[in-house]
């Protein structure tokens, strides 16, 4: 299970702490300082796993996702040490796929990184259910991991698309944020399933879908999410 990790921080003593917990899970770890030398870590290197401090010299976290997310579809955790919403929301909406808030305890960033990891990291061979979907103007290959608007291909992250792909699969069914944290995140995720929220308002601004008037992803107050008619 053991996967290349890079570890972004510029409190050296806790980028060591960390790399030591995930070394010690069979990780091959690397650390660097500052934004820019992350970005080139990343080009360079390619980790699985990118585990990405907030506030960084150079380039700030947040920038440092902006450009890696350009070539790379690697997992990415981000680290804050504020606890107010608006960095969670910015540094997800950036193509973060989970978020800690300092303190945190290194085994539970093992933990999520396991969890992630569990999750497939390439189209596995087609099967019943992942023939192609079309939803009105939206078009979704699970297979092919892709998603198509009106004819356009839709860009989108790893998480993104995984939770399309679970909408899409049950298109007819409302979908609990905990039943959504599963099936991409893992049954054994632990965190706050508003992470659901934030991960689908940053695919339906990709979807070109308006939330008061939602075509593909539709709110179920007091419940979760379900697919429009399209």
């Amino acid at each position: 299970m053991g996967v290349r990790v890079l570890v972004v921080d510029d409190e050296r003593s806790l980028a060591k702490v960390v790399a030591s917990y995930l070394e010690r899970d069979g990780h091959e770890v690397s650390c660097v300082f500052d934004g820019r030398a992350a970005v080139d870590a990343v080009r360079r290197d390619r980790p699985d796993v990118v585990v990405l401090d907030l506030a960084l010299p150079g380039l700030d976290g947040i920038e440092v996702c902006r450009q890696i997310r350009t070539f790379t579809d690697c997992y990415v955790v981000m680290l804050t040490a504020r606890s107010e919403e608006v960095d969670k929301l910015v540094g997800l909406g950036v193509g973060a796929d989970d978020y800690l808030t300092k303190p945190f305890s290194p085994r539970e960033l093992v933990a999520r990184i396991r969890a992630m990891l569990r999750r497939p990291r390439a189209a596995p061979a087609p099967s019943p259910e992942q023939h192609e979907r079309t939803i009105g103007a939206l078009r979704v290959d699970p297979a092919g991991r892709e998603a198509w608007v009106d004819g356009r291909p839709v860009e989108l992250t790893r998480t993104e698309f995984d939770l399309l792909a679970a909408l899409s699969a049950q298109a007819d069914v409302a979908l609990r944020r905990r039943q959504l944290i599963e099936a991409v995140w893992g049954a054994d995720w632990v965190g706050d399933e508003h992470l659901v929220d934030v991960h689908i308002g940053h695919l339906r601004r990709k979807l070109g879908d308006d939330p008061a008037a939602p075509r593909f992803i539709r709110t179920v107050r007091g419940i979760g999410y379900r697919m429009g008619r399209g």
